[in-house]
């Protein structure tokens, strides 16, 4: 159970609930563009304040990095039915339960995936096309997120064309087409090394905390694939965080 209003609303924002469930008195309207895009965030709402005054804020650029030891990621997916949410700001889809990650000694269960192009967080000042977030939660609260970057090629990716086939186009509506499962192990790429680094939510009400994991790696999806959900969701990626204090450690 939620003991604030704050927590709900990161819970929203974790989960691609469209903050106008919360009834418009209690979260502010937000977008990617204009008056209600990311430089206003945190004007929106009180509890938005964080978008503006946060000091450990995502998505950043990966630049310089330190060398970190082995730290390896394990990926306990299994299978899950599809549910997808269009939420108006990104295609969410909700997991199954069952299904985690594990870093070290600490479990993360899979709660979603969603999308954005380009992707948030950027190589040496340079986005690639796409990024899927795999966001997770442990028993303590902590958020843990991977970003698997996608590049537009030739060739859909075949889990990708899976999920593609039943996207919802319409802005706060939800499919659970029957007897359609997906694995998300599918999506991951074949090496696994990461860029680490604490953060935040990229989405209001920018909650920090969060554990982000972003793989170096990316996964070939096709252009097509690509213009689709941008055809859909335009550009849905926040702008560059300032990286302050924060060290990035990379882990092979």
């Amino acid at each position: 159970m939620m003991r604030s209003l704050g927590r709900m609303l990161a819970t929203a924002a974790l989960l691609g609930l469209p903050l106008g469930l919360l009834g418009a008195d209690q979260a502010g309207h937000w977008s990617y563009q204009g008056d209600t895009g990311p430089a206003r965030w945190g004007e929106l709402s009180a509890e938005f304040a964080t978008c503006a005054t946060g000091q450990a804020q995502s998505p950043i650029d990966i630049g310089a990095v330190s060398m970190g030891g082995r730290a390896p990621l394990h990926f306990r997916y299994r299978t899950s039915p599809l549910v997808m949410v269009n939420n108006g700001h990104t295609l969410q889809v909700d997991y199954a339960p069952g299904s985690s990650l594990v870093v070290g000694d600490k479990t993360y269960e899979l709660k979603q995936f969603h999308f954005h192009t380009p992707s948030e967080h950027t190589r040496n000042g340079i986005p690639v096309d796409m990024v899927a977030h795999l966001v997770h939660q442990a028993a303590d609260g902590e958020l843990a997120v991977v970003a698997v970057m996608m590049v537009g090629g030739r060739s859909p990716h075949p889990e990708l064309a899976r999920i593609w086939r039943q996207m919802p186009t319409q802005a706060n509506s939800r499919s659970e087409p029957a007897h359609i499962y997906i694995n998300l192990a599918r999506l991951l790429p074949g090496r696994r090394d990461y860029f680490t680094y604490t953060g935040s939510l990229t989405t209001p009400p920018c909650t920090e905390g969060v554990r982000w994991f972003v793989l170096d790696t990316p996964v070939e999806v096709s252009r097509d694939q690509v213009a689709r959900f941008h055809d859909l969701f335009g550009d849905n990626a926040r702008p560059i965080q300032p990286l302050h204090m924060r060290e990035i450690v990379y882990v092979h």
